[in-house]
């Protein structure tokens, strides 16, 4: 498993923080604190510290199903390793390696699986075994594992925190010896099972500088070394303590005898505090990356979520940028220095330089304030006489609120004549993420990018009324607090704000709600009603999620109040902890993605003769070759999308894999040009792919803030549709028509067709499906054991279709999955149908021609 008794003990202690403990209430209300004079981050482009790894982007139990998360998701990771339960993993409802293994090389073809076969129990702790029952335990397991197609992909983890299970290796030699036999024998007995296969321990909970010396001078000496060694990282101080963690396990390595050093893999890291938070992300991939270790992040909460990397099954959150961005990183990492290295908390972060691209990009995060980075080794012969570097930011989206496309926050040219430049980061936020990026520019001066002003007020700092203010330190909350117990009829929480200047804005608020259904608060501006703001259930209290309340607002001071009662509106229903509003002007500028930092298939070069001072520069594409961005949309819909290219043949644009109807990528007589097309994009990421027919390039892809269309909607209670069996209409007023259909499936007979959906001409539409689903299963460990369901979809009768419905955390909130499928023209049925289970709730399908 994933965690120890005392973290078990400690998150449901955080957890009775809601009911329990009050702290006290900031008078004011402000924005985020200003900055302190600049610390120095160096970055050395002349000191290679070998390739990049891309090690620490591993995730235990963050598939749950094949399709959960998508592949859309997962692909563009560079996954090297995912941690799973056994082939009829018993511990969870799901993540079984055997189920999601075909799916996910297919996502990630050269990512390893490590197989938990502890997880084989139902409960948590592990129930006592003795070695010959659990010998035959492991051999079944090895029999499916050997079974498996994608046996080679696995490797096998024998024993889960043997120093807290089964051993108690803290006790001593003695315990040592008998932790020995069981580890010669199910070594043995996993090698003849299958010959070969790489076996993974000794998995501690923590690093043992007492046990680890112990276990390879005898593993060293019985000829069963592991061959990938692992432990876990579980608390904060592991960043500061895991560079000499990493010191002594390599030099017991050396005391052992052990010439050729075995890589090592921190299978669980990070507390609940680091995952979902960007800034406290980026501290554990530098240190990871440094070692040049592998690592999976920690299952604390829910599995599917890539360890709260996704929302839903295709939306990303602000933490899956920055891997996004990690994923990016090619040729050599370089040396960096941090204002303090080894030190939680603090200024952290790593850099990569590929000679090949003209490419050199920093990440780095952790701190507020202000930060120069300083980056020395710029070379005139990579860079030319001009470099340019382009800073973007990440920022903490919470655990279930979606992470748009982070957004570009400046970009300056600089000479290249020292060898060095200085890229000041002002008004950082410890939470956020940065990337810079430095290529070549064609230009000595870039075009200043258009930033809309945002301010952020705690909901600590605001004036409260009957209410509390809770420290908070289990899960990540924007400045380690939040107010809750807003359950009286005057509880309010009253925000100061400030606009700069008269205009729309975006109001985003972050609550938890662990109602299991929606709960609202009153919005008043000014002391004027506005409306219920409605909170879609989270996974509980500190589950962080956000909605977004368009406001007009003219410039100057505002009150911003959310309130249970409102003498115009009446009184809200439910109840939430508010955390943070953030305020932003809104923008409907569309939204660039450079080629040159994407992702490319086939032969492909990278040019900036052509770099403008707006962008990074140019791929060319060889004939074949393509080039893939991949686009975050807040909604389903048909985006403007134009690219910037050049061919002298032609070029193919694909969204989600399908062509594109009407996008014409013709012959420009091979200079830039630019050509739009109306794209479906469902919710969440979308890869955008160009493929050159003969030889091309492309500069960047622009798309539109919002979907300018959607398809046509048929709500599933409709009376021209036909349920059969048990399938029945149900009313719900946070349906979109007050009303879905559920009880379809778990019988054939059981099923809901929708009747009369039209299409213009047959070819291939989007089906985009809303529904609802709060299935649980178990109660053997501390994990919220969600369970995802599956509908069998087919058109007009034809062969059906499986497609997986990731849960929604209430039976009253509803999300979207998208699917192609093939209609023909005129009337179409679509079927949803499930013999063995049951379907999710079904709200509406919309269809869109593709």
């Amino acid at each position: 498993m994933t965690r120890k008794p005392t973290h078990a003990t400690l998150r449901a202690a955080t957890a009775a923080l809601l009911v329990a403990t009050a702290a006290t209430a900031s008078a004011t209300t402000g924005a985020l604190p200003a900055s302190a004079a600049a610390s120095t981050f160096t970055v050395n482009l002349g000191t290679s510290t070998g390739a990049v790894m891309h090690g620490a982007t591993g995730a235990l139990y963050g598939v749950s199903d094949a399709g959960v998360p998508s592949a859309n998701l997962i692909s563009p990771l560079n996954v090297t390793t995912i941690a799973q339960g056994p082939p009829g993993d018993t511990q969870h409802p799901n993540g079984d390696a055997g189920k999601i293994s075909a799916s996910f090389m297919q996502e990630d073809s050269s990512g390893k699986i490590l197989v938990y076969l502890q997880d084989i129990y139902s409960s948590w702790p592990y129930p006592t075994e003795t070695l010959s029952s659990y010998e035959s335990t492991v051999n079944t397991i090895m029999a499916a594992i050997e079974a498996s197609p994608q046996r080679a992909d696995f490797e096998i983890v024998p024993f889960n925190e043997p120093d807290q299970q089964w051993f108690d290796l803290g006790g001593g030699s003695s315990y040592y010896s008998t932790f020995y036999t069981w580890w010669d024998d199910l070594y043995a007995e996993i090698e003849a099972d299958d010959p070969g296969a790489v076996i993974v321990g000794p998995n501690e909970s923590g690093f043992d500088s007492s046990f680890m010396p112990a276990f390879l001078a005898h593993a060293k000496s019985a000829g069963d070394l592991p061959g990938l060694i692992s432990w876990h990282e579980l608390s904060t101080s592991s960043l500061t303590n895991f560079a000499s963690h990493y010191s002594a396990y390599r030099a017991d390595e050396t005391a052992a005898g052990i010439t050729t050093p075995i890589p090592i893999d921190i299978d669980e890291y990070g507390t609940d505090l680091d995952l979902s938070s960007p800034g406290q992300l980026v501290q554990w991939i530098a240190m990871f990356e440094k070692a040049k270790v592998y690592g999976d992040m920690a299952y604390w909460d829910i599995a599917g979520n890539f360890d709260d990397l996704a929302t839903g099954q295709n939306t990303p959150t602000g933490a899956y940028w920055l891997y996004y961005w990690y994923a990016r990183m090619t040729g050599n990492t370089v040396s960096v220095t941090p204002p303090s290295p080894n030190t939680a908390d603090t200024l952290q972060g790593v850099a990569s330089y590929d000679t090949g691209k003209d490419q050199a990009q920093v990440i780095l995060g952790g701190s507020s304030g202000a930060t120069n980075t300083v980056v020395n080794g710029i070379s005139s012969s990579v860079f030319g006489s001009y470099v340019t570097a382009t800073v973007e930011e990440t920022d903490w989206s919470g655990f279930a609120g979606a992470g748009a496309t982070p957004q570009v926050i400046s970009r300056t040219t600089y000479s290249t004549s020292s060898g060095s430049i200085t890229v000041p980061l002002t008004n950082m936020n410890a939470m956020s993420a940065y990337r810079i990026v430095l290529t070549p520019s064609n230009v000595s001066s870039a075009t200043t990018p258009t930033v809309p002003s945002s301010s952020t007020y705690y909901a600590a700092n605001a004036s409260i009324t009957d209410g509390t203010v809770y420290t908070q330190t289990g899960y990540a909350t924007a400045d380690g607090e939040d107010v809750g117990s807003l359950d009286a009829s005057d509880s309010a929480v009253t925000f100061t704000v400030s606009a700069p200047a008269a205009g729309s804005y975006n109001l985003k608020i972050f609550y938890g709600n662990e109602t299991g259904t929606v709960a609202q608060q009153a919005l008043s501006i000014d002391g004027v009603a506005q409306e219920f703001v409605d909170y879609p259930a989270t996974l509980n209290w500190l589950w962080r999620n956000y909605v977004t309340v368009p406001v007009t607002l003219t410039a100057g001071t505002h009150t911003i109040k959310l309130a249970v009662s409102n003498s115009t509106l009446g009184t809200s229903i439910g109840q939430a902890t508010l955390d943070q509003i953030i305020l932003t002007a809104a923008s409907s500028a569309a939204t660039a993605y450079e080629s040159v930092l994407g992702r490319t298939s086939g032969s492909v070069s990278y040019s900036y003769t052509s770099s403008d001072g707006t962008g990074e520069g140019t791929l060319g594409l060889a004939s074949g070759a393509s080039s893939t961005v991949d686009v975050y949309a807040p909604s389903n819909g048909f985006y403007t999308t134009t690219i910037r290219y050049a061919t002298s043949g032609s070029m193919t644009l694909t969204a989600n894999g399908e062509p594109v109807a009407g996008a014409s990528l013709p012959s420009t007589g091979g200079s830039i040009t630019t050509a739009s097309a109306s794209v479906f994009l469902q919710a969440g990421l979308n890869p955008v792919t160009v493929t050159a027919n003969g030889a091309g390039s492309v500069q960047d892809v622009l798309v539109a803030a919002a979907p300018s269309s959607t398809g046509t909607t048929y709500q599933a209670e409709s009376s021209a549709n036909t349920l059969a069996g048990t399938a029945a209409v149900t009313s719900d007023t946070w349906a979109s028509g007050g009303a879905y259909v559920g009880y379809i499936g778990d019988g054939a007979a059981n099923t809901l067709t929708f009747n009369d959906v039209s299409a213009a001409s047959a070819g291939t539409y989007m089906l985009v499906i809303a529904y609802a689903n709060d299935d649980t299963a178990g109660s053997g460990n501390y994990n919220a054991n969600i369970e995802s369901r599956w509908a069998q979809i087919s058109v007009n009768g034809g062969s059906a279709t499986t497609e997986v419905f990731a849960n929604t955390y209430s039976w009253h909130g509803y999300r979207t999955v998208a699917m192609p499928i093939t209609l023909a023209a005129g009337e179409n049925t679509i079927s949803f149908a499930n013999s063995t289970g049951y379907v999710p709730n079904i709200d509406y399908i919309q269809v869109a021609a593709l």
